[in-house]
């Protein structure tokens, strides 16, 4: 039997019965049975749990967070007047620059290079990979002793500050990189194998992008956070608290990759589950799969389905969203912003009066528990630094990501839960921040601390 004739017989089915049966059930119903509100999530539970994973991550033991050291001192310095190669290598774009922080710390950006990531149109070899990169900026890298690669893509990175690919996303096809030193590699092809080249992620990229906007100014501690198609954290833990590491100088510290994306420990409902099940990789990054861009759209169209199943809408609202196949997290902003003439998928399906109320209400209750699961993350992390303590030197939060930003209604939503949960005892200073090219300037500053 396909899966287009299954899809027609529930439909039938949810016809047939609703003929029979007038009354709709009350969408407050559906969503406390589901437990899918924020009033269902603990915050101070979240957090606790959250933080002893970060915990058990820095001591090795079994954790959803890897922890990952990036050898890259946050506290320190960086250089000024002094030129470097920032390069930015994610998705299916290349870009690459000289970047240098003038005396007053203000970012000077020249010699931009814009191209496609080598492996995008087809599976290309190791020596094509580094042969295309190296021909990107072999221009640029005669004219600067340093580079910092901001190149995200899951990689171990190592104590010299270099880093080997562990996997590239599916977009790139180049299996003869993974497992090889990406910045030895380049060196080697550029033929320059003694300039200094430091590897991060665009996380970490994200902190430093913040380190250097706050040149002047006092802070006492930074973090960095993704919320866009996917979701991550970093922030500087002092070296002391990495116990899996031993040999680390105990009165130094360093930026730590959290992958927080991928914290396993909150607690899912029937319907996440459900939404898990529909994705390429279930069971991990559940956290992830929860609260970002990416998927937010599966996951409220997940729910408004089971809603259709459980008599929420109407016959007609029903049958529509029965036959809706995806809905994207930018679609369903779209529909919950009335202002906009174009609405998408969710106004052609959706009936008017109590059908788009109830439909509202489901879609801005996991936005809302979305914002929740956002505070528990940042302000586990805040916490962590144990710093932010004086109005005089509030931690730097810098912030990138369209799911942040653009999300119907979730910045708002965070901002008081956040508010509202680091008062009292627990008050911490804090101010949030977005750096326009943030990744060219992580990655320079990267390059520029010793």
């Amino acid at each position: 039997m396909s899966d287009s004739f299954k899809q027609y017989r529930v439909i039938k089915i949810i016809i047939i019965f609703k003929k029979f049966s007038c009354i709709m059930k009350d969408v407050n119903i559906f969503l406390k049975e589901h437990k899918i509100r924020s009033v269902d999530i603990d915050l101070q539970k979240l957090v606790d749990v959250i933080t002893l994973d970060m915990e058990k991550g820095l001591e090795g033991s079994d954790s959803s967070l890897r922890m990952i050291p990036t050898y890259i001192e946050g506290d320190n310095q960086f250089l000024i007047e002094v030129p470097v190669v920032a390069i930015d290598a994610g998705g299916t774009n290349f870009r690459a620059a000289i970047v240098k922080f003038n005396k007053l710390g203000n970012l000077e950006i020249s010699d931009v290079v814009n191209a496609r990531m080598p492996g995008i149109d087809g599976e290309i070899s190791k020596e094509e990979f580094f042969s295309t990169i190296a021909g990107y900026v072999k221009p640029i890298a005669e004219k600067c002793d340093r580079i910092g690669f901001c190149f995200s893509y899951p990689s171990e990175i190592l104590p010299d500050r270099d880093g080997r690919l562990l996997q590239f996303c599916k977009e790139v096809q180049a299996p003869g990189v993974v497992g090889q030193l990406i910045g030895k590699n380049l060196l080697q092809t550029l033929k320059m194998p003694h300039k200094q080249i430091v590897l991060l992620n665009d996380t970490v990229a994200t902190l430093l992008a913040g380190k250097s906007a706050s040149f002047g100014k006092s802070y006492d501690s930074f973090i960095g956070y993704i919320l866009g198609t996917g979701t991550n954290t970093c922030y500087i833990e002092s070296n002391r608290n990495i116990i899996k590491k031993p040999d680390l100088d105990p009165g130094k510290n360093q930026i730590i990759n959290i992958e927080s994306g991928n914290f396993g420990k909150a607690t899912r409902t029937d319907i996440d589950i459900q939404f898990d099940n529909t994705t390429v990789n279930p069971g991990e990054y559940t956290f992830e799969k929860m609260i970002s861009g990416g998927y937010l759209g599966g996951l409220c169209l997940t729910a408004l389905k089971r809603a259709a199943s459980e008599d929420v809408f109407s016959v007609g609202t029903a049958s529509n969203l029965m036959l809706l196949s995806e809905l994207s997290t930018e679609e369903v902003s779209n529909y919950l912003n009335n202002n906009l003439s174009e609405r998408g998928p969710l106004a052609e399906c959706i009936s008017g009066g109590a059908d788009e109320e109830n439909s509202v209400k489901i879609a801005i209750t996991i936005i809302d528990r979305a914002a929740k699961m956002v505070c528990a993350n940042l302000a586990a992390v805040l916490l962590k630094t144990n710093k932010g303590k004086s109005p005089d030197r509030p931690i730097l939060i810098t912030v990138e990501g369209t799911a942040f930003y653009k999300l119907h209604s979730l910045k708002p939503l965070f901002e008081k839960y956040f508010r509202e949960y680091l008062s009292g005892e627990l008050e911490r200073y804090y101010k949030f921040t977005e750096v326009p090219q943030s990744s060219l300037a992580g990655a320079a500053l990267a390059a520029l601390i010793n």
